[in-house]
């Protein structure tokens, strides 16, 4: 793979230009990447394949490719990344990929980049139609730019403090000190000898918290607070320590990282469910609906675990695995555990399947809209967002 840079076009001028013109506003600047071996690059979802930093119009770049895609797997994105930290506004940037001079692909945009930003197409051009546009194996990508008419080089972005709020709550995350309630989490008893309850000498794990900061974030753990006297601790047997730590982390304003809601997300799930932490519950929901492979096998237990813990984007993933592979299911699962109630859901998800340019997510169809669609109506109105298809539509309908 090698960046192979386009040197600036030369403007030779006849006669005396009038005020104000501008020569380099009027041109586009192009660069050419080439990508070799372009079927051997890494070609999962989101892998990244980047070019080496490159010259245009005064700023460093380097251009990013997504062979495996990224929002669509069958079509290849590309991002185009200021290295620079000097600003800059291009009227517009273009991606093309030709063969022997025809045009195969082509994307073209404006973006203003803010030091170190990146912009570009998510879906540029199917990954077949581009291994087909390879010359000797090598896609050549040709990235063309030009600089918004009256812009120039800028200074560097002003660096203005954000407001300390959200890092003053994390650093009080486990502070003996300022704590108010103690957490004592872990199992004190284990399986005996014939499945008999033995009580075991486990040391639970210690964690601090504030109430004031439970009662808004975790209310249901707020609440059990209550319950206790002081200044004994909370004893909390059903959790695992380390999932209740990325719960409470979350709550004092931590992020919980990808590869843990990946690892742990039903009982990172549980947790949440239980004790009231409502964003963290449904994070991790759409981790494991996005990361699990449906079969016809667990496709059941994954509908059933849905419902019981009201993960209404799971549930309609897995209504729409059931309609999209119908004639698999049929005969080779019994339904006979499944509430009557899920018959809503299955109606829902046939009904979208037929309709023609579904675009519910703006629009007012509650009865067909999207579980996200759903969700983003009622965050946008303040209004709870946890709960079963049913119940959102209520409380939209109600609040309309």
């Amino acid at each position: 793979m090698s960046g192979h840079h386009i040197e600036n076009t030369t403007a030779v001028a006849v006669g005396t230009p009038p005020a104000g013109y501008e020569y380099s506003h009027e041109q586009m600047r192009s660069v050419e990447v080439h990508f070799h071996n372009f079927t051997h690059l890494p070609s999962e979802s989101y892998d990244q394949v980047f070019s080496p930093e490159f010259t245009c119009l005064g700023r460093q770049w380097k251009l990013e490719l997504n062979p495996g895609g990224r929002s669509n797997p069958t079509k290849i994105a590309i991002l185009l990344h200021l290295c620079s930290s000097e600003s800059i506004e291009l009227e517009e940037f273009s991606f093309s990929v030709k063969k022997y001079g025809k045009l195969i692909a082509h994307w073209s945009g404006n973006y203003e980049f803010e030091g170190e930003e990146a912009d570009g197409s998510m879906e540029f051009a199917k990954r077949s139609k581009l291994i087909d546009a390879r010359v000797e194996g090598t896609l050549i990508i040709e990235v063309q730019m030009k600089l918004l008419k009256g812009t120039g080089t800028r200074a560097p972005p002003l660096f203005i403090p954000e407001n300390p709020l959200v890092k003053s709550i994390l650093k009080k995350f486990m502070d003996e000190e300022s704590a108010d309630v103690v957490f004592e989490v872990g199992s004190d008893s284990k399986q005996g000898a014939g499945g008999a309850r033995k009580r075991a000498k486990t040391v639970p794990s210690t964690f601090y918290a504030h109430h004031l900061i439970l009662q808004d974030c975790a209310p249901d753990l707020a609440e059990l607070c209550k319950l206790v006297k002081k200044p004994s601790s909370v004893p909390i047997a059903d959790v695992n320590p380390d999932i209740f730590r990325h719960m409470l982390y979350y709550i004092y304003g931590g992020k919980v990282s990808d590869e843990e809601l990946k690892a742990n997300a039903k009982d990172i799930i549980d947790a949440a469910d239980k004790y009231g932490v409502v964003n963290l519950k449904l994070e991790a929901e759409a981790c494991y609906a996005k990361s699990i492979t449906l079969t016809v096998d667990n496709m059941l237990d994954n509908l059933l675990y849905a419902d019981a813990k009201n993960c209404a984007l799971l549930k309609e993933v897995v209504m729409d695995f059931i309609v999209e592979n119908g004639r698999d299911i049929l005969g080779k699962v019994s339904f006979e555990d499944v509430p009557g109630s899920m018959m809503t859901d299955l109606l829902t998800a046939m009904t979208r399947k037929t309709k023609k340019d579904d675009d519910s997510s703006d629009g007012c169809d509650y009865d067909t809209m999207r579980v996200s669609a759903l969700r983003k109506k009622l965050d946008e109105k303040g209004l709870n967002i946890d709960g079963s298809r049913e119940t959102m539509i209520a409380l939209l309908k109600e609040n309309s």
